[in-house]
Parts: structure tokens; sequence; C-alpha cells
């Protein structure tokens, strides 16, 4: 009897570990979701940008690193454009390459906990209006609507540090 009892909290000792790996699992998320929560509060993060949606013409991941920064009262836009342009500079100007001081800036709480975006900015050639949708998990998804182009949207991830 006494070997049984202890065979039976041997077999035990393996499913009490697997029982805390989702604690850890849920830690980790509650982590992440804290610090998505801390940097957009506090107007201070970055997104790096991996897929592209154009209007026109076929989407398509990004391989080379692109990014938008928020910082403080300035974006920073390293974003690629592909799609048509209305009235721009000879030579195609800076399309989504510049950095520029935010005009506006408006979050408020979309459905299931996501954070609803819109930022206006301008720079020497166009006006743009940024939407993004910021999801607890730090995925992310752009829309850029520039004056003198057409719209192109961008999903990617918030850099964290988790």
């Amino acid at each position: 009897m006494k070997s049984f009892i202890t065979l039976m909290l041997l077999a035990c000792i393996p499913i009490i570990g697997h029982a805390q790996q989702p604690t850890d699992k849920q830690s980790r998320k509650t982590r992440t979701e804290q610090a998505v929560a801390q940097a957009l509060d506090a107007r201070n993060y970055r997104i790096r940008v991996d897929y592209m949606n154009p209007l026109k013409g076929r989407s398509r991941p990004l391989t080379t690193s692109y990014s938008l920064t928020v910082r403080n009262d300035s974006l920073f836009s390293y974003l690629p454009y592909a799609g048509e342009a209305y009235n721009v500079p000879y030579g195609g100007g800076k399309a989504l390459n510049f950095d520029a001081p935010i005009s506006t800036y408006e979050m408020k709480e979309g459905k299931r906990g996501r954070k609803e975006i819109k930022i206006t900015t301008s720079n020497e050639e166009d006006t743009y209006t940024y939407s993004l949708t910021v999801f607890s998990d730090g995925s992310t998804h752009i829309h850029v609507l520039p004056n003198r182009r057409q719209a192109i949207s961008f999903n990617g991830q918030m850099e964290t540090g988790e």
C-alpha cells in the first residue's frame, strides 16, 4: 500500500509541473499587456512593420525593417509606399519617410481592449492621417491616409521589450 501511494505521488509531480506552465504564460501575457498600455500612455513606442497592404496591387510581406515611432509629440515614419500619387514633387518626394511634429493625437478605447489612435501630421509635401489599432498583445494595424496619395495599410508588432 505504501509503494502504491508513493507511485501515485510520483505520478502527480509532472501534472503539478504542467499546471504551473500556463501561469508563466499568463504572467508573460499580463506583462506584455502592461508594457503596451504604459508605452501608449507615455506616447513613447515603436511599431515594427512587417506586412504592407496597398489599396491597389498585391499585399506583401516586408523583408527590410520598417517602422513607425511615436516619441512624445513627434512622429518618425519609415514606411514603404506603393500606390498612386496625385500631386507630388518631381522624383516622388519623401512618400512615408519623414520626421514631423504631431498636430493632433487622439486615443480611445476600442472593442475587446483595443486602443484606437488617430494621429495627424504634415510636412512640406503633404498632410497625413495615421489610424492605428493596437491590440493588447502589441499587434498593430496601421492605416495611412495622405492627402496627395492613395491610402495604404500596414501590419506590425509593437516593441515592448518582453
